[in-house]
């Protein structure tokens, strides 16, 4: 058995990591360089919950009930929830190397909050409400963390227009959380380790614009325009620090959970289904930007409403599922593929054709659990996000509804293994499914040569 590291960079693409600043970092860019290289094909949604939990558990999101962070519980027009580790009820990679005797650490893999026991121990992710809750296990280890390096932060603000205090922050919180890293794996027992580093996500959020060329908001020589690069230069002298102080000979696996691209604005999805007929509200809004509440919905005349997000959910309004259900549960396969049809017609807004996709959950998963929308609907190959807010004189906005925000989600992430004894080959092996990185985890660590 291999003693094992998994990297995680949430949101980190192929087109930086294996492409434009491949040559820029000397860690990072050694480890993709001699490894197996995978592009990884993100889940359904591309979204960190429910992805991380599909690449540690190979169950799809279906399986898992996880569908983003929000979810409506079913039958309710108001009720909502945030996915968190007490839903998951498969087994991910850490569990099952503890029943062969391996201890784990992991430390911000979404969503381990709450904190559940495991072989070994564990921090949890950015869903932590604080610092104050119960956050890691054993228990008694939070005491330990901050004793030694203070509050443990969790993640950072920002969607915010103060982009020096959004930089401030990630340093900070990075520099934390390799400090408590470095601890961890140079004073417990373990033969497994699993980190995620948030910053990685939030600096694309919001820093996007400033860094690609191809953003339509991008501004040659802005004050901005090298913090991607600075960053993930600073993170790479982070992970070179801690793999000199584990074992040469530990496996090192390399991952994202989905990519990023520019933004090109947000589609007004609440209003869109306004004027197509679907959706019915009491009165019209009073100013622009408000966000859809049950009370302003005509309920019995309402087909369907939306949430917005980086992929936007459809809920029909059925008869005997909703408190105010109209939609006879037999018309609602006829009702979704009408919505495919006129969603389908959705054009930018300057005429341009979108690649825009949507589908139920029952045509994505083999099993539908939890409570997931009717529809998931992705506009212009997820380039454009969805605005769930009302009252705009528009349906196409420059920026994110709820804050300011440069890059969206994409399909495709990273996935390198990298070993130091060089027993497994190295190079480009194309394109791998989210869903089976644990079991290509654990043949390696397992060395079972049976199901290479």
């Amino acid at each position: 058995m291999r003693r094992a590291i998994v990297i995680g960079l949430d949101c980190a693409p192929p087109r930086i990591l294996y492409d434009e600043l491949r040559n820029e970092l000397n860690v990072l860019g050694k480890l993709v360089g001699e490894g197996q290289r995978y592009i990884m094909r993100s889940s359904h949604p591309p979204i960190t919950i429910p992805a991380w939990m599909v690449m540690a558990t190979g169950k799809t999101p279906g399986e898992l009930g996880l569908y983003g962070f929000r979810h409506r519980v079913l039958g309710s027009y108001d009720k909502m929830y945030i996915a968190d580790s007490t839903r998951i009820r498969e087994e991910p990679i850490w569990n099952t190397l503890g029943k062969h005797g391996v201890n784990s650490i992991v430390v911000g893999v979404p969503p381990s909050y709450p904190p559940r026991p495991i072989k070994g121990y564990l921090i949890s992710d950015f869903i932590t409400p604080d610092h104050t809750k119960r956050y890691t296990w054993p228990p008694w280890l939070k005491k330990e963390i901050e004793n030694r390096f203070g509050p443990y932060i969790f993640d950072v603000v920002f969607r915010i227009e103060d982009r020096d205090k959004v930089a401030k922050g990630l340093w900070e919180m990075t520099e934390q959380h390799f400090k408590v890293l470095e601890y961890l794996l140079t004073n417990k027992k373990w033969g497994f380790a699993w980190f995620v580093e948030i910053g990685v996500d939030r600096l694309h959020h919001a820093f996007w614009k400033y860094w690609d060329r191809n953003h339509p908001k991008h501004v040659s020589g802005n004050k901005y325009e090298q913090i991607i690069p600075s960053y993930y230069k600073f993170l790479d002298e982070k992970i070179g620090s801690l793999l000199e102080k584990i074992p040469k000979d530990t496996l090192v696996f390399i991952v994202s959970d989905h990519g990023a691209k520019a933004m090109k604005g947000a589609f007004v999805v609440n209003q869109w289904l306004e004027e197509k007929g679907y959706l019915k509200l009491k009165k019209k809004p009073e100013k622009p930007g408000e966000d859809l509440k049950p009370n302003m919905i005509d309920w019995d005349h309402t087909k369907v409403w939306g949430w917005g997000g980086y992929y936007s959910r459809f809920f029909i309004n059925v008869k005997g599922r909703e408190p105010n259900g109209i939609v006879e549960p037999s018309d609602v396969p006829e009702l979704i593929e009408e919505l495919k049809d006129e969603l389908r017609k959705i054009k930018g807004p300057n005429g341009e054709v979108w690649n825009t996709k949507a589908y139920a959950p029952r045509e994505l998963y083999p099993v539908v659990k939890g409570d997931p929308p009717d529809m998931m609907v992705y506009f212009d190959d997820l380039s454009w996000r969805a605005a769930g807010t009302i009252g705009w004189n528009t349906l196409y906005l420059e920026e994110n509804d709820k804050g300011p925000d440069d890059a969206v989600h994409d399909w495709y992430g990273v996935f390198t293994i990298y070993d130091p004894e060089e027993t497994i080959e190295s190079g480009d092996k194309g394109i791998i499914d989210i869903h089976r990185i644990k079991d290509k985890m654990i043949q390696y660590i397992m060395e079972d040569k049976k199901i290479v």
